[in-house]
C-alpha cells in the first residue's frame, strides 16, 4: 500500500483509541492527557506498536495544536487585561526565573555536565507548558476562576522570555559571536514588540477585517491570521504560542465570540495529537537510566513552580484557595523542553540531556493534571477552611490586645 493509504489507516486508528481513552479518563473524572502521552509511548519510537507513515502528519498536527490552544486562550481576555496582568505580574516573572531556572542549572553543574549544559538545563526546568496547561484549566472549567489571569501571565511571562533566552542559547551552543547573538536578540524582542502594540493598540480594526456573521469565512480567515503569525514568530526566534495568543488578544466583540465557537472542535482534535506527540517523541528505552535523577529533578521543580504560582496569586490578592489552584496549575513542562533540549543535544554538548528532559518532562505533564485536581477534593476544600478559621482567630485575638 502506498504511504498515504497508511497515513490514513494510521492516523484513523489512533484517533478512534484517543476517543475511547478519553471516554475512559471522563468516566473517572480526570484529565485524559496522562493517557493521550502513555498512548504516543506505546506508537513511538521503541514502543510496541510503532507508527511510520503518520510521523510528519503528527508533527505537524502537534505544531497546530499548540497554536489553537493559545489562540483559544487569547480569545477569552481583552487587551487591557493582559496589559494589566503583565505589569502586575512582573515581580512573579522575576521569582519564576529565580525559583525554577537554578535548580535545573545547579543539576547539571552536580552531574558535572558543564555550564553551557546548565544554562540548557536551566531553561528545560524554567517554562512550563502553555498548551498542557490550557488543557488542563479547560477540562477542569477554570477558564472563569479569578486566578486564571494570573497564570496566563506567568505563561505569557514566560514565553516572551524565551525571546530572549532561546537566541542566546543557540549562540552559546554553536559558539556564536557577541554581535551575533545580540543581533538575533535584538531581532526577536522587536518582533515581539511590534506584535504586541497591534494586538493592545488596532485589535478593534483587526477584527473588522472579518465578517462575524459568515462562519466558512470567519474560520478560515481567523484561522489564517493565526497561523501566519504564530509562523513569523517563529521565524524570528520567538515561540509560535505567543503569535498565536497575542492573535487572540487582538480580536473582539462578536468576531471572537463566534471564533471561539467555530475553533473548538479543530483545538480538541488537534490537542490531542499535541500530547500524543509528545509520547511519540519519547523512547521508552531511555527512561529507566534516567527516571530517577528526572524524578529527583520533577518533584523539586514542581514544588518551586507551586511556590512562584502561590506566590503570584498571594501579592494579586487571590485567597488561599485559588494561590494553590495557581500553583498547581504551572508544574507540568513541555513543548519548551523539547526544544531547548534539542539545540542542546544537537550541538553535541551532553547526550543525556535528550532523555533526562523528555523522562521529566512526561513526569511532569502525566502527574500535573492529576495533582491539579487535588484542590477540587473535599479534603483539601475542609484544610483551606480550617486554615481561614484559624486566621480569624488569630486576627481576633491580636486585635483584642492591640492597646
Amino acid at each position: 500500500m502506498h504511504d498515504e493509504t497508511w497515513m490514513l489507516i494510521e492516523v484513523g486508528a489512533l484517533l478512534l483509541g484517543l476517543s475511547l481513552l478519553g471516554r475512559v479518563a471522563i468516566r473517572f473524572g480526570q484529565s485524559p492527557i496522562p493517557l493521550y502521552m502513555t498512548a504516543g509511548l506505546i506508537f513511538g519510537s521503541g514502543g510496541i506498536l510503532p507508527l511510520h507513515a503518520s510521523n510528519d502528519f503528527l508533527s505537524s498536527g502537534a505544531e497546530l495544536g499548540v497554536v489553537l490552544l493559545l489562540v483559544m486562550l487569547g480569545l477569552e481576555y481583552s487587551p487591557s487585561e493582559l496589559v494589566g496582568n503583565l505589569k502586575s505580574s512582573a515581580r512573579a516573572g522575576v521569582w519564576d526565573a529565580l525559583l525554577n531556572a537554578i535548580p535545573g542549572a545547579l543539576f547539571a553543574l552536580i552531574l558535572g555536565w558543564g555550564p553551557i549544559a546548565a544554562l540548557a538545563m536551566a531553561g528545560v526546568t524554567w517554562v512550563s507548558s502553555s498548551g498542557v496547561i490550557a488543557k488542563v484549566l479547560r477540562d477542569l472549567g477554570r477558564l472563569g476562576n479569578r486566578e486564571t489571569p494570573i497564570v496566563l501571565s506567568v505563561l505569557v511571562l514566560e514565553d516572551l522570555a524565551m525571546a530572549f533566552y532561546l537566541p542566546i542559547l543557540s549562540a552559546v551552543v554553536v559558539g556564536a559571536s557577541l554581535a551575533q547573538g545580540a543581533i538575533t536578540v535584538a531581532i526577536a524582542v522587536g518582533s515581539v514588540s511590534i506584535v504586541l502594540f497591534l494586538a493592545v493598540r488596532q485589535g478593534k480594526k483587526l477584527s473588522r477585517i472579518f465578517h462575524a456573521e459568515q462562519p466558512e469565512s470567519l474560520l478560515l480567515g481567523v484561522l489564517g491570521l493565526t497561523m501566519l503569525v504564530a509562523g513569523l514568530a517563529a521565524a524570528v526566534q520567538v515561540s509560535a504560542a505567543v503569535g498565536a495568543f497575542l492573535v487572540g488578544i487582538a480580536l473582539s466583540g462578536q468576531v471572537a465570540h463566534n471564533a471561539e465557537k467555530l475553533l473548538a472542535p479543530l483545538r480538541d482534535l488537534f490537542a490531542a495529537i499535541f500530547f500524543v506527540f509528545f509520547g511519540l517523541t519519547t523512547n521508552p528505552a531511555d527512561i529507566p537510566q534516567v527516571f530517577i535523577p528526572a524524578l529527583i529533578l520533577a518533584i523539586i521543580t514542581m514544588s518551586t513552580k507551586v511556590a512562584t504560582g502561590y506566590l503570584a496569586a498571594k501579592s494579586a490578592g487571590i485567597g488561599r484557595p485559588g494561590r494553590w489552584r495557581t500553583g498547581v496549575a504551572l508544574m507540568p513542562r513541555g513543548e519548551f523542553t523539547v526544544i531547548i533540549a534539542g539545540l542542546a543535544v544537537s550541538a553535541g554538548i551532553q547526550p543525556l540531556i535528550a532523555p533526562m528532559a523528555a523522562t521529566y518532562m512526561l513526569i511532569t505533564v502525566i502527574s500535573g493534571p492529576v495533582l491539579a485536581r487535588i484542590t477540587d477534593t473535599t479534603w483539601f476544600k475542609q484544610r483551606m477552611k480550617l486554615a481561614a478559621k484559624r486566621e480569624g482567630v488569630l486576627a481576633g485575638s491580636s486585635k483584642s490586645v492591640a492597646p
